[in-house]
């Protein structure tokens, strides 16, 4: 199971503002005027830059257990379901022309569902999770 959300720091600064850094992702920082503000931001830096990764085919970190003093940052909804799809596909050594066929789809409906600037049905996604022995679950938490 891979969740998608990063542990950060949030860290109020001098100047009342909201400073959030990412443990897992050195290079990912922002901030917010009040701790709402931060969050949203944290939650758009952090789908930027796992955006980039998928975009470029590179590594996607695991998130690392939360520990006291952080809060989890949740990856954009859009973005998610494409991040384990791509994940699922790397870790069975599934191209995208077997994937797609499996699906009985042509190849570049696969790449579509890779690329985070197309908008891709979450039940297209589903299904070639499904084929891929993958079940997305939803879960909703009491907000800490």
């Amino acid at each position: 199971m891979f969740s998608f959300s990063y542990p950060a720091k949030f860290k109020t600064g001098g100047d009342g503002r909201v400073l959030v850094e990412f443990i897992d992702l050195p290079r990912v920082a922002t901030d917010g005027k009040d701790g709402r503000e931060a969050m949203e931001e944290a939650i758009d830096a952090l789908g930027s830059d796992l955006s980039i990764r998928l975009s470029r085919r590179e590594e996607i970190p695991a998130p690392s257990p939360v520990k006291r003093g952080q809060r989890l940052v949740p990856a954009p909804l859009w973005l998610a379901p494409k991040l384990a799809l791509y994940l699922a596909m790397r870790d069975q050594s599934v191209s995208n022309s077997e994937l797609a066929r499996r699906l009985g789809v042509h190849e570049r409906v696969i790449r579509r569902m890779l690329d985070p600037d197309h908008a891709t049905k979450a039940e297209k996604i589903q299904a070639a999770l499904a084929v891929l022995g993958k079940q997305m679950i939803i879960e909703v938490r009491d907000a800490a």
